[in-house]
Formats: C-alpha cells, sequence, structure tokens
C-alpha cells in the first residue's frame, strides 16, 4: 500500500504541474504590455495571382497601394508555376513590372522565392515539376537559382526571402524539407552574400527555432481572428507577450536577434473563399476597428517591422463593392510609417 500510495503522490504531482503550468503561462502571455514600438515601419505583402483571382487589374491595385496608401516596404512572391510554366522556359515579365514600378518610388522589396510563396494553395508547383520528387527538387533549385541571378543587380531588392513557412504542414504542399530548404539557402547566399535571407513560420503553431537558426533575419505570420470548422470565429488566447517569449526562446536556442512581422492578419479568415461570403460575415473577423487593434498588438510586441497581409480585399471592397473603409484606414495607418 505505501508503493502505491507513493505513485499516486507522483502522479498527483505530474497532473498538477501539467495543469497549472499552461494556466500560468496563459496568464503571463496576456499580462498587459505598457510600451509598444509606435514607430515599428510598415510594410504590405502583395501577391498579383490573388488579386487576379478575385476580379481585379492587379497591375491598378498595386499602382493604388503604391501611389495612394504610399506603402514603400513590400513583400512580393515569384510563383514558380507562372515563371517557369513550361520547363526551362523562365517568364518574369510581371516580377520585372512589379519591381520596375516599385523602384521608380524608391520602394524596399522582399522577393519571395521557392515552391511555397505567400497565398493559398501554398504551393505554387509547376504541373511539369510534378512528376517526381527528383524532377521537382533537382528544378526547384534552378528555378531559385535563375531567379536570384536575375535580380541580384536590382537595388530595389531589400531581402531574400527562401519558402514561407517551409517547416509548417499547411497547403497543398509536398512534406516540409529541411535538406532542399538548406540547398536553397545556400545556392542564394552563394550567388548573393550582400542581402540577408529571411526564413519565416508560423506565429502561434511554431517554436521558431528550425527556421530562425537558418535565418539573416526570421519572420512570424501573426493572426488574430480565425475560422474553424466545429468551432466558428476563435481568437486566439494569447498576448504580446507570447511573442516576446518566443523571440527569446530564438535568441537563446537559435542565436537569432532579428525578428520582424512578416504576416500581420489585416484580411478576414473566414469559411471558404473570403469574396465568396457576404460583407457582413468578411467583416466579423475583419473591419477598421479589428485593423487598428491588430496593429496596435503587433506594435506591442515590440519587433521593428511589421509586414500586413490583405491589400488585395481592401482594394476589391473598394472597386468593387464600394466600401472604402479599409482602404482609407490603412491610409491613415502607413501615413509617416515607412
Amino acid at each position: 500500500m505505501g508503493i502505491f500510495k507513493k505513485i499516486l503522490k507522483i502522479i498527483g504531482i505530474i497532473i498538477f504541474i501539467a495543469v497549472s503550468v499552461p494556466i500560468i503561462a496563459l496568464g503571463y502571455f496576456n499580462l498587459p504590455v505598457k510600451n509598444a514600438n509606435d514607430g515599428a515601419k510598415l510594410g504590405m505583402t502583395f501577391s498579383s495571382k490573388y488579386a487576379a483571382s478575385i476580379g481585379l487589374d492587379w497591375k491598378a491595385n498595386f499602382i493604388a497601394m503604391l501611389d495612394d496608401l504610399k506603402i514603400k516596404k513590400i513583400r512580393i512572391p515569384v510563383y514558380w508555376d507562372q515563371v517557369e510554366a513550361k520547363e526551362g522556359v523562365y517568364d518574369f515579365s510581371d516580377v520585372d513590372w512589379q519591381l520596375n514600378e516599385a523602384r521608380q518610388r524608391n520602394s524596399e522589396i522582399i522577393l519571395a522565392v521557392g515552391q511555397k510563396t505567400p497565398r493559398w494553395p501554398e504551393c505554387n508547383v509547376p504541373d511539369w515539376a510534378k512528376e517526381n520528387d527528383d524532377v521537382r527538387k533537382k528544378n526547384l533549385i534552378k528555378f531559385v537559382e535563375a531567379t536570384v541571378k536575375r535580380y541580384k543587380g536590382d537595388p530595389v531588392i531589400k531581402y531574400w526571402q527562401i519558402e514561407n513557412e517551409p517547416f509548417l504542414p499547411f497547403g497543398i504542399c509536398p512534406a516540409p524539407d529541411a535538406s532542399l530548404l538548406d540547398s536553397e539557402i545556400a545556392v542564394v547566399r552563394a550567388i548573393d552574400n550582400t542581402r540577408k535571407i529571411i526564413v519565416t513560420d508560423s506565429g502561434e503553431l511554431s517554436l521558431w527555432i528550425k527556421a530562425a537558426s537558418r535565418a539573416d533575419v526570421f519572420g512570424t505570420t501573426m493572426y488574430r481572428t480565425i475560422w474553424k470548422k466545429g468551432i466558428g470565429y476563435y481568437e486566439y488566447p494569447i498576448g504580446p507577450r507570447f511573442f516576446q517569449f518566443k523571440s527569446l526562446l530564438i535568441k537563446l536556442f537559435a542565436h537569432q536577434d532579428n525578428a520582424i512581422v512578416i504576416e500581420l492578419q489585416a484580411e478576414p479568415w473566414i469559411s471558404g473563399a473570403t469574396t465568396d461570403n457576404s460583407l457582413d460575415e468578411q467583416f466579423k473577423s475583419m473591419n477598421p476597428t479589428q485593423l487598428k487593434s491588430n496593429v496596435d498588438y503587433a506594435e506591442k510586441v515590440g519587433f521593428p517591422q511589421i509586414y500586413l497581409w490583405g491589400v488585395e480585399w481592401w482594394y476589391w471592397l473598394k472597386e468593387k463593392q464600394n466600401h472604402p473603409e479599409l482602404w482609407d484606414t490603412a491610409r491613415e495607418l502607413y501615413r509617416n510609417r515607412q
């Protein structure tokens, strides 16, 4: 009986720790943050593919972002399936156009390269490269090499981003492959050792260490309100200290002191395609008040740069739905924040 009581005592201690530690951590993560980095620079991800998919003139959207919103820090994905629709034949004309317009306005570009780049379906592998893994991997390296060689002399490019959340199993994608990622990074460094490389990871679903240890600059996503099947709308119950804690982890275990917000939610997370839903449904998870709140949240984390996500949707609301409220709010947010 004595041994049995000891076992029960040990089990009780384990249960107590298992319950109390998450509660204490959650309490700490939600402690108020008094100081905010309201001088953080604001940027934007722009996807020509997504803008076109929701019926926009993507070039007009891009120009409006530059000239009306005055956004100068821009992340541009290079979509492999568009650039190399036929094996060995590269068409960079859409990327060239964006970089040329950005260059004329003294912008600063993060060029995101790889098989997994921003926007659904996440991975953009050409059909011909899906023949088998060896074909895909070999030609991915060639695509990355061709892209970096083409643009390494362009002063408008500030950073290379290699893959997008490469360790997060999300989207219509091959399984995460650290070795392949390392090969891509090595190719980029061999071609251009003058620019820093960004590697990104999920803000809420990852510890960041694998991505941050490979990066010159680590980029985290940051989502506040999402929709999950069986639950509906759900707000992550974590405050800015959650991200500060994870920043400490990568300083300790990845020797990474440079972190930015690469993707801050500024559009709805919704069931199905955003623009196929009613406006009332879209505004449940993103509206002017929520947009300002999300930027305020990100500022409290303290990172020096915050790239938002949603300018195509803002433009769609303004041009197609006669709802300029998000666009107008963004104009005020970006004023003097470049």
